[in-house]
């Protein structure tokens, strides 16, 4: 079912402005980019959920991921419509959702404000945090040649992280190692979330292919991805503990320390073939 949009206000993701660069016993004044950080509500039908700081773009794609990585909707055709308002201080995001899905999300009693998109505040449980069940399906095994091309190709397509360097970015890259979609955000949760918005979007195989990320693998960035069925999470940096656990509990391949051709699999390796 085509989801009723609404465009997003105009908001500028970036701002511009002057700086004092001090190097080497020089001090010259120079223009710089800084990244907007805007408060956004998730609103569903009517009544606010969230609270987040992000990037003011690519709402849309950040409700529909949101919504799915955190088991608010168990589809994208659950998203009835979808509409970006300009609020007070910030953005509201405005979903139309089944009543019976509406009425889970009150049951679960989860009003959260979070900094950069923290899937646990306001959690009443810690049993309630992993939300994962049973294992994720995966394709085809994706050669590790695949990982270094989409590196080599990841930098130059965060064009947010380019001009300002305050960014985290994650992208799809399938098996060829051919990125097909970039996005960015503040919190690296919220870039994901974006991404997973695009996925259910455009109704990409999750099975074909893997998320490679420019920040660290954390428990909730592993946690989001198996809900969603992506069975393959690559990082630059490092994962943790809990997040190790997670993956080769629920079946995803996780690895990280991403540079070049080297790369280090913590769990699930024969996903990823040389």
């Amino acid at each position: 079912m085509p989801l009723d949009m609404i465009a997003e206000p105009a908001f500028p993701a970036v701002h511009r402005t002057t700086v004092l660069r001090l190097e080497h016993g020089r001090a010259e004044s120079a223009d710089d980019h800084l990244v907007e950080e805007v408060p956004v509500a998730l609103v569903y039908n009517r009544i606010s959920h969230a609270v987040m700081l992000a990037s003011p773009e690519n709402l849309e794609d950040l409700a529909l991921g949101f919504s799915l990585s955190e088991g608010i909707l168990a589809d994208r055709d659950e998203l009835f419509g979808v509409a970006v308002r300009a609020g007070c201080d910030g953005l509201e995001v405005h979903m139309d959702i089944p009543f019976e899905r509406f009425v889970a999300l009150k049951d679960r009693r989860r009003s959260m404000t979070a900094r950069t998109g923290c899937g646990l505040c306001g959690v009443e449980k810690l049993d309630s945090v992993a939300r994962v069940k049973g294992t994720v399906a995966r394709g085809a095994p994706v050669p590790v040649a695949a990982v270094a091309r989409a590196l080599d190709a990841f930098a130059g397509q965060q064009r947010l992280h380019r001009l300002t360097g305050a960014v985290h970015g994650v992208a799809w890259v399938d098996r060829t190692g051919t990125i097909r979609a970039v996005r960015e955000d503040v919190g690296r949760h919220n870039a994901l979330d974006k991404l997973i918005g695009w996925l259910a979007a455009t109704g990409t195989d999750v099975t074909d292919g893997f998320v490679l990320t420019s920040s660290r693998a954390s428990f909730e960035m592993v946690q989001k991805a198996a809900a969603v069925g992506i069975g393959c999470l690559v990082a630059i940096s490092a994962p943790t503990a809990l997040a190790v656990r997670l993956a080769e509990g629920c079946g995803l391949t996780l690895a990280g320390f991403a540079r070049g051709q080297r790369l280090v699999v913590y769990s699930q390796a024969g996903f990823l073939v040389v």
